[in-house]
């Protein structure tokens, strides 16, 4: 046991909660020492949520965003407008554009951008199954709204190959949000503006 920690018990916590991204050490034993100072029902209903999260929680089988069913609110809405998917990297970019309400399609949620550095390449993502949606028919526009660093124009530029000579609109969303910044982190308004402008792809940055 590590002399600093008066428990084996308290240590273990301090290094599961440490695993978490952007929880350090400091962080993880406040964390834990928070969690100690409350009731047993409380941590119980703490872990009891994380323990179902896991076992229950689903992915849409259409646009592979998370859901508490087989096909997610936002694609089972017949008020959206099914013609136009907006192409994200991850689930938070999902709930960064809906946050701006100035998008009313549907998404196709990659898992990622092609990243040869950290050895994710097209057969890691979700790219397929995009192609395939856009074979079936019915969509007009595919947006990309990828992060606008070199990752996601690479993957832009992929994407854009493998649709280009299917009868389909791409589109890129606007450089309202600077080069090199993250979906996830732009503020409302610039990424609202940055869905409603949105220019043609031509496979060119």
């Amino acid at each position: 046991m590590n002399q600093q920690y008066p428990s084996i018990l308290l240590e273990k916590a301090v290094g599961e909660f440490s695993k978490l991204p952007g929880i350090g050490r400091k962080t993880a034993m406040r964390l834990v020492l928070h969690l100690l100072r409350q009731d047993t029902a409380t941590v119980e209903a703490f872990g009891n949520s994380i323990m179902t999260l896991k076992r229950e929680v689903k992915y849409c089988k259409v646009c592979h965003n998370i859901s508490d069913t087989e096909i997610c609110q936002i694609c089972s809405n017949s008020q959206r407008d099914a013609s136009t998917v907006c192409v994200v990297e991850n689930i938070r970019d999902v709930m960064a554009v809906e946050a701006t309400q100035q998008y009313r399609g549907l998404y196709h949620v990659l898992g990622g951008i092609i990243s040869p550095m950290d050895g994710v390449g097209p057969s890691d993502l979700r790219i397929e199954s995009l192609v395939q949606r856009v074979a079936e028919g019915g969509i007009k526009e595919v947006i990309l709204a990828l992060s606008t660093t070199m990752e996601g124009d690479t993957t832009n530029f992929y994407i854009y190959r493998k649709l280009e000579k299917m009868n389909v609109k791409l589109s890129v969303i606007a450089r309202g949000i600077s080069v090199g910044d993250e979906l996830e982190y732009a503020d409302e308004v610039t990424l609202g503006r940055s869905i409603v402008n949105r220019t043609l792809f031509t496979g060119t940055v």
